[in-house]
């Protein structure tokens, strides 16, 4: 299972991708369709056609990883096919590599961040 870290960057290619293209190719599409850097350190995410498999691509520092999913049963919830992407939180993409649908839930409000109260000191001890 990838593990993402909440603040990742996770972009999906929105239309089909032909599931035979490997790393170099799919470089190529992140760079011409998506106008991003491949190697910026995102996920990239490709659905084939028929809907059942999935590609991730990311580059860790080393080298770029390829990660593949084939879904047994079902197929991965995508959204309308446009041109372009769509940005993911790693929430989403956990919801979505688990064969959720990722696009019915509910997003919390923004936290707050807390303020730190002020220390009174006290002279009447």
């Amino acid at each position: 299972m990838i593990s993402t870290p909440s603040g990742a960057r996770v972009y999906l290619m929105t239309a089909p991708c032909d599931m035979r293209k490997g790393v170099n190719a799919l470089a190529g599409q992140v760079q011409s369709v998506l106008k991003t850097d491949p190697y910026s350190g995102a996920l990239f995410l490709f659905r084939g056609k028929a809907g059942d498999q999935l590609k991730v691509l990311a580059w860790e520092g080393t080298g770029m990883c390829l990660f593949i999913k084939k879904l047994e049963q079902g197929r991965f919830v995508w959204p309308p096919i446009v041109e372009g992407r769509l940005q993911l939180t790693a929430g989403q993409l956990a919801l979505l590599l688990e064969g959720i649908d990722w696009r019915r839930t509910v997003a919390p409000p923004e936290t707050k961040r807390p303020e730190i109260a002020e220390q009174r000191t006290d002279s009447r001890r």
